[in-house]
Formats: C-alpha cells, structure tokens, sequence
C-alpha cells in the first residue's frame, strides 16, 4: 500500500500506482518495471525467461560473450569514474522525471481548464438552443409518387 506505512518504499522504488510490479535481478538494487501480460501463463513464461541472477562481474558466469565484452570497458574503468558516470545518468533520469510530471500537472491543470469551460458554455447557451429549436418549425416531408 503506497498510501500508509508503505510510502517511503514506493517512493524508493518509483511506484506511483496500482498495479505495478517490480523485478529485481542480482546485482540491480533499483529493479525493473514489469510492462508484460499479467495473465499467470504470461507471468510464468517472463519468470522462466527472465528471471534469476543477472550478468556482473561477480557472476561472469551468467554473461553472454555479448555481455562480457561491452561490460570489460566499464570493469577496466576506474571505480571512481564508474560512480561518477552511474551518479549523472541517475541525476539526468531524475530530473527528466521531474520535469515530466511538472508537464504532466500542467496538462492535467489545462484540461480541467477546458473541461470547465466547456460545461460553462453548455450550461449557458442549453437555454438558447432549446428556444431556437422550439422557434423553428419542424421540416414538412417531401411528398411520395403516391402523393402526386
């Protein structure tokens, strides 16, 4: 539950509604957003697939030869480099977050924006039309062949 006792572990992890399903892989400490199916088969399948220890430097074991060679140039970095990088991607995710719920809020601020005024206008001119169409007399049918 996000809203009580729960807050500061959504708030870790980005969680910002329901459902949402989180999978972490060793070494990622962050996890993963879940986007399959959530019908059991899809879950097992993604489980199967997906799931267990992840490629490191400690578990070289589980990388692809792919996955060894683009992790050597980041293995041969030095440590503090490797942080430093880390550190600004997470900063540069961050702030992209931010500044996409700030537009997030000012499009929902617009909406309602419009929203309202469009049931103002409603509202006001529902009046009007139902006079206009009461004043105007109703269309006479064109006549048949029958009627000729």
């Amino acid at each position: 539950d996000c809203t009580a006792a729960g807050k500061p572990l959504c708030e870790k992890y980005g969680v910002r509604g329901y459902p949402t399903i989180k999978y972490f892989n060793p070494p990622d400490e962050e996890g993963s957003d879940y986007k399959g199916g959530r019908s059991l088969d899809d879950l097992k399948k993604f489980a199967a697939n997906e799931l267990g220890p992840g490629c490191s430097v400690d578990a070289l074991e589980n990388c692809s030869e792919a996955q060894k060679k683009e992790l050597e140039q980041y293995i041969a970095m030095p440590p503090e480099e490797r942080a430093s990088m880390l550190d600004s991607l997470k900063e540069e995710l961050k702030t992209a977050e931010a500044k996409h719920e700030a537009l997030l809020k000012e499009l929902q601020a617009t909406y309602k924006e419009s929203m309202d005024s469009l049931e103002k206008l409603k509202e006001e001119s529902a009046p009007k039309i139902k006079l206009l169409k009461a004043a105007s007399p109703a269309p006479t049918a064109a006549p048949t062949k029958d009627e000729m």
